[in-house]
Formats: structure tokens, sequence, C-alpha cells
């Protein structure tokens, strides 16, 4: 299956990796991983993601880091799902929706696929 849209996960747990990579993948979804903010951006304009999921969690400047991903392109809001405790969503201005941990992966999956719904445009260009 040739993949209709794009990924972006930028989160330290392996798990959350594989999990959405494994539920989203077979539904045309391509899917690319960091655990590392600054790679995360780099891979974001490289690969020109349709959604970029963020842990926010863990990150000493959440707000700062959540920014920068919102402003790296002219994508809409709808390009950036954060995720991160109940702190983070205070601290958080960046537009895009925000998932509230702890959370469960079926909703979550679900919302990343109500996003990418949004989309009328295929992938821009592969890696």
């Amino acid at each position: 299956m040739v993949p209709r849209y794009s990924v972006l996960i930028v989160d330290p747990l392996e798990e959350t990796h594989e999990v959405l990579r494994t539920a989203l993948e077979p539904r045309g979804v391509r899917i690319f991983c960091t655990g590392q903010p600054a790679q995360g951006l780099a891979m974001a304009r490289q690969h020109e993601p349709h959604l970029i999921v963020l842990d926010v969690e863990h990150l000493a400047n959440s707000g700062n880091v959540a920014n920068e991903f919102a402003a790296r392109s002219d994508q809409p809001a709808r390009s950036l799902l954060l995720i991160g405790g109940r702190q983070q969503q205070a601290t958080v201005t960046a537009a895009g929706e925000f998932v509230r941990k702890p959370y469960h992966y079926g909703p979550l999956i679900r919302k990343i696929e109500e996003l990418l719904a949004s989309y009328q445009q295929p992938v821009a260009r592969a890696a």
C-alpha cells in the first residue's frame, strides 16, 4: 500500500513508536519516529509530515519546543498533536490539539486518524 499520509512521532517511549506504527502503517500512514525533539525538528523539515505527535511531558521547555514545532512551516494548526500532563497543557501555547496523559492508545489512534482525515492532499514527498 502506498502511504497517503505521514506522521512524525516525537516521543521518548519506544513503546509508543511501535504501537502507533503497528496501528497506522497498515492504514496507509508513513511513520517517522524519534525520541529527541531536536532530531524531530530536523525530521519535520526533511519529511514535511502531515501530522506531528509530540510528547511534551518530559521536556524542560515544553512550551518553547511545542512552539518551534508549530512554527516549522505554514501547515495548519491540525498538523500538531501534543501529548502531556495537566501542567504542560496549561503552559503550552502552540496551536494544535492536546491529549492529556494518562491516555489509552485506542483514542489516541482515533484522534490521529481524525486529524489526518481532515487533509485532502496526499504525501508531498517521500524520503
